[in-house]
């Protein structure tokens, strides 16, 4: 058995942040119920996006601007340890699913509402995305330019990692006894709270916060990064494969007064070198090193494959390992069946 096997999840949700959500609570044994409106959700025209998203989760279609929809809806919640939404502050409660009309059949149900601001303050009725979400947050740099399609959306994968979580630690409550609760989870609060845990820099240079800590471009015009801290042993470790020996017992007291010089220096080695070539004696001297890898160079990586991340997704465990990659419902495709029994 899977860790989460027997959670019941309703998810209403669409796009990225609640499917991820569900996703990561499906490939850990949860029974999964997609609600998508009639014709399915607008993501399904995106395949490539679709299906990386929506594995081991079943689908019914159902229109919650009709009763008999939202009485399959309630009738499914009502039997649901978790319900997701992702409908914009108040549209839950207009269609009839809010946490109070849910609440009052189902006293124990873990209600989720992930939106870009949370469902109450001074910007929870503001639209967004993603880089909306960052720019609020503090979470764009102040040379930030438009992102590319294939950018990473920080907020959502950050909201939907947090969302799961929380999701977790209340059903553990309620299933103590504890009753069931409301998770209001805006993005941009994941962000903001995780910019609030770094204090600011003080100035700014070109240089990284210490020496040897930041992005190299190497002589092929590739980068790496390096990843030194106040560790004497990497530094010194970095300044031999760099062939700077006379840097190398340079302590990090020192170094810290020296920033601009002896990042320079570093910077001047590395540009020596091509990338393989740099991340290879780096990698030798036992230096924190690591490539800036384009995604196809990271889905070809070894080290992934090795610890099946595009299959049973990012958490490893022991005793209870996630589900093997699974298949993706067509639109509909489970009208008519309700919750698995635990022992299917």
């Amino acid at each position: 058995m899977a860790p989460l096997d027997g959670l019941r999840v309703l998810d209403l949700t669409m796009w990225r942040p609640g499917p991820y959500t569900t996703q990561l609570l499906a490939q850990l044994g949860a029974d999964v119920i997609k609600v998508e409106p009639p014709g399915g959700e607008p993501m399904r025209m995106f395949r490539g996006h679709f299906d990386l998203l929506n594995r081991h989760k079943r689908s019914l279609a159902l229109d919650l601007k009709s009763a008999d929809g939202r009485a399959r809806c309630r009738e499914l919640a009502a039997g649901a340890e978790v319900f997701v939404e992702g409908f914009r502050p108040g549209v839950a409660e207009r269609l009839g699913v809010g946490y109070e009309a849910l609440r009052e059949a189902n006293p124990g149900l873990v209600y989720c509402s992930i939106s870009g601001y949370g469902a109450e303050g001074p910007l929870s009725d503001v639209p967004g995305h993603d880089v909306n979400y960052r720019a609020y947050a503090a979470a764009l740099p102040d040379d930030a330019v438009s992102p590319a399609a294939d950018e990473l959306p920080l907020a959502d994968m950050a909201a939907a990692t947090m969302a799961a979580f929380a999701i977790t630690a209340a059903c553990l409550k309620a299933r103590a006894g504890g009753g069931g609760d409301r998770i209001d989870l805006g993005m941009a609060d994941v962000l903001a709270h995780w910019v609030g845990t770094v204090p600011r820099a003080a100035a700014r240079s070109a240089s990284g916060p210490v020496p040897g800590y930041g992005v190299y471009r190497t002589k092929d015009g590739q980068k790496i990064t390096l990843g030194v801290v106040s560790e004497e042993r990497l530094w010194a470790a970095t300044c031999r494969a760099l062939d700077l020996d006379g840097l190398a017992g340079v302590p990090f007291a020192e170094r810290l007064g020296r920033v601009a010089e002896l990042d320079a220096a570093v910077a001047a080695a590395v540009a020596r070198l091509t990338r393989d070539e740099a991340v290879g004696r780096l990698g030798a001297a036992g230096a924190p090193v690591a490539p800036i890898l384009t995604r196809a160079e990271m889905l070809e990586l070894d080290h992934f494959r090795a610890r099946g991340v595009w299959e049973g997704g990012p958490v490893r465990t022991v005793a209870h390992p996630p589900l093997p990659r699974g298949e993706v419902a067509e639109l509909d495709e489970h009208r008519g069946q309700t919750w698995r029994r635990l022992t299917e």
